[in-house]
């Protein structure tokens, strides 16, 4: 908490310090502008970045890397009584150790005897340790806000080139923020492979990718089924795609003609009126379209099967009409529905842009051809936007394949390797949430699962992209 407070007042010191090196410069070159090499702007600008940011970087540094740095630290000398506690024991007793220190309260847990002792020494050690690291980064960072002042403010002279020093910075935090994007997602990736290296070590491969049952559970013996069927993922693959290409079957067509009517055939009153109207199912929370579906469109779409299927049986398709009559609230065909409900936004809005976007030129001179309006859109406006409108269907197609909350509250949990609609069925995303909530052991093929749903997810859904980009490619290579 203390380190933030730091960071805000760093906001502020810099604030003061661009105002100094702005006023240093105008005075030396005698209150007037023209005699400056770069702008004032510029001068104020580089003390106080010389002055900010070194420190800036130590505390955060300090905030991301320091809770690391203390639990090393309190690993470094385990107590027999803690020592002699399985690993997953151990691993609690010192979250709790943090716990306690860094919520100024006491632990969930009572430790009593020996342990009570070394639980009580361990948080006067963290305190120690946390106080140590804070104050210790508090200094630092003083030292080097003076430091860095020291340095820049004999430069702030007239004949000082400050703009592009300045310029050297930005272009220095640019980079910097390109780096932590591109290691964020080295990251994430390094972080699945190796987690669904270790998972499967205990499962095989083929038996993951094409096994037709999942069931993630531990063997508590040795007779018992720990792996062989129990973790195949085709259920769930089975069940993610059947709801997304539901889903997109809802969207797709609706928000593309929303977008050509808006674009090209209505009136500037309508758009004005009808475009924030869509784009307002975007900003809905996904649990209140879980609502909607559980509570209106599941028993809707039960009634209306469960109509049907009562006037079919007695008749020739009575096996039709008494499973008609089994429907429940929770199905595929209503998560998808949903689903494709909240991504209409996703399609029309971004086509709608797009199909903006195509030059004006290009109509004007296939309506000069003789062309009509629909075969302008047709033959002309919609190959010049596929790359653009491509883009967009496959924004939604992620939204889709991600979605958790809409498949949880209207689909169900279980999962069935089936193309029915009426079925309940489960997605990859949640059982993902399923396998990581609550406290978890990461030494089990049942939690270690997770990550290798989600690897594979990761390679289908990058093979996905891969093959609209070969499209979009192809068909512009034909366009142009």
């Amino acid at each position: 908490m203390l380190t933030w407070i730091a960071l805000a007042a760093l906001v502020l010191f810099s604030a003061a310090a661009y105002a100094a090196g702005r006023r240093k410069a105008l005075g030396a070159a005698g209150g007037t502008a023209l005699t400056l090499h770069s702008l004032p702007g510029y001068y104020g600008a580089y003390f106080a970045l010389w002055v900010a940011a070194p420190a800036a970087l130590l505390l955060i540094l300090v905030t991301v890397l320091g809770g690391r740095i203390e639990q090393a630290a309190l690993r470094a000398e385990v107590p027999a009584a803690v020592a002699e506690l399985a690993p997953s024991a151990q691993e609690v007793f010192f979250n709790d150790v943090q716990a306690t220190v860094r919520s100024t309260r006491a632990s969930d847990r009572v430790y009593e005897g020996q342990l009570g002792d070394a639980f009580a020494a361990k948080v006067a050690q963290a305190e120690r340790l946390d106080g140590a690291i804070t104050f210790g980064a508090l200094a630092a960072a003083v030292a080097l806000m003076l430091a860095g002042a020291a340095y820049a403010w004999p430069r702030l002279s007239p004949a000082y080139a400050a703009r592009p020093q300045v310029e050297r910075w930005i272009s220095a935090i640019f980079i910097a923020c390109s780096v932590v994007a591109i290691l964020t997602t080295v990251g994430i990736v390094a972080s699945l492979v190796w987690e669904s290296w270790r998972f499967f070590q205990s499962v095989p491969v083929t038996e993951f990718l094409f096994g037709l049952t999942w069931d993630p559970q531990i063997a508590i013996r040795a007779d018992q089924v720990a792996s062989s069927g129990a973790f195949g993922a085709v259920p769930l693959f089975a069940g993610t795609f059947l709801i997304m290409i539901i889903a997109m079957a809802v969207a797709a067509p609706v928000g593309l003609f929303a977008a050509i009517y808006l674009s090209e055939y209505a009136g500037r009153t309508t758009r004005a009126v009808v475009k924030p109207l869509l784009e307002v199912l975007a900003g809905i929370p996904t649990v209140v379209y879980g609502f909607f579906a559980a509570l209106t469109v599941g028993p809707l779409f039960r009634g209306f099967f469960n109509s049907i299927g009562a006037q079919l049986v007695g008749g020739p398709l009575d096996g039709v009409g008494m499973y008609l009559m089994q429907v429940q609230n929770q199905m595929a065909l209503v998560a998808g529905a949903v689903m494709g409900i909240m991504l209409i936004p996703f399609v029309s809005s971004l086509s709608d842009d797009i199909i903006n976007a195509v030059p004006q030129s290009l109509r004007d001179g296939s309506l000069a051809m003789g062309a009509t309006q629909s075969e302008t859109i047709g033959r002309v406006i919609m190959p010049a936007a596929l790359p653009g409108i491509m883009g967009a269907l496959l924004l939604a197609v992620s939204r889709a394949v991600g979605e958790t909350m809409i498949v949880t509250m209207a689909a169900g949990l279980q999962a069935k390797t089936t193309l029915n609609p009426l079925d309940t069925v489960t997605t990859v995303t949640v059982q993902i949430v399923t396998l990581l909530t609550g406290d978890q052991e990461f030494d089990s093929p049942k939690t270690l699962s997770a990550f290798g749903l989600g690897l594979t997810l990761f390679l289908v859904t990058l093979l996905l992209n891969i093959i609209a980009l070969r499209i979009v490619q192809t068909y512009r290579e034909q366009y142009d």
